[in-house]
């Protein structure tokens, strides 16, 4: 046999290695990044994905199956969206607020570990006590702006281990 052909043979499976493995990175970064707002979260577990079934030349992932992952990536940008601003509208939050909850999220990279859980609920309450002058109302917007980012990341979460299943699925079955 051919040692060229040998080592043809060997560089397409070491391409084919490193393919998976930033397949997985991807996927193991946007699952931090469902926690960390720094970090497009679900898109980058769709990348991982879309990566890993076009190197496999979509042989056990077709397009149907990845239509479907693209679909719950999109449904995972509006529940990012859609949760911290219904948390706090549902109990009053101003505008001033929900650029507090904003602010608070960016803030918060600075401050690892605390500032994660504490940057969007002191944000959104300094924005409402900005717009109000009342500590006890802007603490409870603070809170439930807190609370809905939490139900946020829990739904991206769920969304995320949702694509891995249905991603493993099409794979295996």
């Amino acid at each position: 046999m051919d040692h060229s052909f040998i080592l043809y043979l060997l560089a397409i499976l070491y391409l084919l290695a490193i393919l998976y493995l930033l397949a997985i990175l991807l996927v193991l970064t946007g699952v931090a990044g469902i926690v960390l707002p720094a970090l497009p979260g679900v898109p980058l577990v769709f990348a991982g994905l879309l990566l890993a079934a076009w190197a496999d030349g979509f042989v056990h992932v077709g397009w149907p199956t990845l239509l479907a992952l693209g679909l719950l990536t999109v449904l995972s940008l509006l529940v990012d969206v859609l949760s911290t601003v219904v948390g706090a509208q549902r109990v009053g939050a101003s505008r001033k607020a929900l650029w507090g909850t904003f602010i608070g999220s960016i803030a918060d990279l600075f401050f690892m570990p605390v500032g994660l859980l504490a940057g969007p609920l002191l944000g959104a309450l300094a924005g409402k006590y900005w717009h109000t002058r009342q500590l006890g109302r802007s603490a409870k917007v603070g809170l439930a702006t807190w609370l809905g980012i939490l139900l946020g990341v829990a739904l991206k979460l769920a969304l995320a281990v949702a694509m891995l299943g249905l991603f493993a699925f099409a794979w295996f079955f």
